[in-house]
């Protein structure tokens, strides 16, 4: 059962004296809940507080739903072309996020050219629709460059494989902003797993304590690989985990890509207006396996995602657009014919093997080479001189 599930059940007390929070509101619930699976479309929300736009940021224009929903179109392609290169051995594994299209695309879509966003490992959609070289966002996981893209210039962390270590990292990034007066917010991406990590608590309480600009997504898509979720905390929700911390806690649909930008938008905004950081848990679920290598039905039934497909995150968006007028067939299929074309693209760039230079491993470790890593290089140096000169040899005996 959820926070949603048991309206007025929960009324948090007065913040206490000592506490440096002047906002009246309760952290967690909104009064009215926000988005739930089930409550319908976008204009019931807003009828259900009177008229007004539901908390969390300005209400989606006709032209940012279209982005929306090309972005989702695309990133559903992206999802299936990747999965196929792992089956053709030009990825060595991929973490899909085949059903979690909204909150990755409404994530990237709320930050600022300025803002910075840390990713986690399944989070390679986000990424790519923040605007970085789907080749590039893949170099990691086909074991090429080292992250594959620049990290300084796109303002995208590292896709992040231990599991919520970039969340202390996103607090010090936007603490160190805001100290040096720079208006940006960080958003750090995490799933339901990462909660039940060390670093999930460090990271909130030190962004709480600093009021650092930085918002924290966790993607609750049911599971820590095999773990359901019940099984890592007792909380009603993930977002009641907000109020431990002295921060506001948002609950959203995490496959109504519209709300999970909405609350974002609001989210980041508040955190770079000087509000500090929000927790925002949105619920969603991973239609394919944790990733290429695992068996999801060893603990999870077909009739579960069967359930979850019919609230798949392309389908419900393409649904209420056409609903509002602002999508036909023509366009369903403009926006899927691009999203091959791209797919095609990605596949063509990835078929061509790509030709590491060995030395770039020791360039970007330290500012300055320390002395084992001139150690290493000098040895792997030698070897491949005595491969080369073994070959050499062998070649000459071949032609003799």
């Amino acid at each position: 059962m959820t926070v949603l599930e048991q309206h007025g059940a929960y009324t948090p007390a007065p913040p206490p004296s000592w506490r440096p929070r002047t906002d009246p509101e309760p952290l967690l619930p909104d009064a009215v809940p926000y988005r739930v699976l089930g409550l319908g479309a976008m204009d019931a929300r807003a009828a259900e507080q009177g008229g007004r736009p539901a908390r969390g940021g300005a209400r989606p224009d006709d032209e940012l739903l279209r982005r929306l929903h090309t972005a989702v179109v695309h990133g559903r392609r992206f999802n299936e072309q990747a999965t196929a290169l792992t089956k053709q051995g030009r990825l060595a594994v991929y973490p899909s996020s085949r059903g979690q299209e909204a909150c990755q695309v409404g994530a990237a879509l709320a930050l600022r050219e300025e803002d910075w966003l840390f990713p986690s490992y399944r989070d390679t959609l986000a990424a790519v629709a923040r605007g970085l070289d789907p080749v590039e966002v893949l170099s990691l996981l086909r074991g090429d460059w080292h992250h594959g893209y620049d990290s300084r210039a796109t303002r995208v962390a590292p896709l992040c494989t231990p599991l919520a270590t970039q969340l202390p990292h996103a607090v010090g990034l936007a603490h160190a902003a805001r100290l040096k007066g720079d208006r940006l917010a960080a958003l750090a991406l995490v799933g339901d797993g990462g909660t039940s990590e060390g670093d999930f608590h460090e990271a909130l309480n030190f962004a709480a304590v600093w009021q650092a600009p930085v918002v924290f997504l966790v993607q609750n898509n049911g599971f820590a690989i095999s773990v359901p979720l019940d099984k890592q905390t007792a909380a009603p929700s993930l977002a009641h985990k907000a109020v431990g911390y002295g921060m506001p806690g948002r609950l959203v649909d995490g496959n109504d890509a519209a709300a999970v930008h909405e609350v974002l938008s609001g989210a980041l905004e508040h955190a770079r207006a000087g509000g500090g950081p929000t927790l925002v848990e949105a619920v969603t679920y991973r239609l394919e396996a944790h990733t290429n290598a695992d068996d999801a039905t060893r603990y999870r039934a077909d009739a579960e995602v069967e359930t979850w497909r019919a609230h798949d995150p392309v389908t419900l968006l393409e649904r209420e657009l056409r609903e509002r007028g602002l999508l036909d067939d023509r366009a369903v299929r403009e926006a899927e014919e691009a999203a091959d074309r791209q797919a095609a693209a990605l596949r063509d760039r990835m078929n061509e093997d790509p030709r590491p230079d060995p030395w770039e491993l020791f360039g970007h470790v330290y500012a300055g080479q320390t002395a084992q890593l001139r150690q290493q290089e000098d040895q792997l140096r030698a070897e491949l001189a005595a491969e080369e000169s073994a070959g050499r040899a062998g070649a000459g005996k071949e032609t003799r």
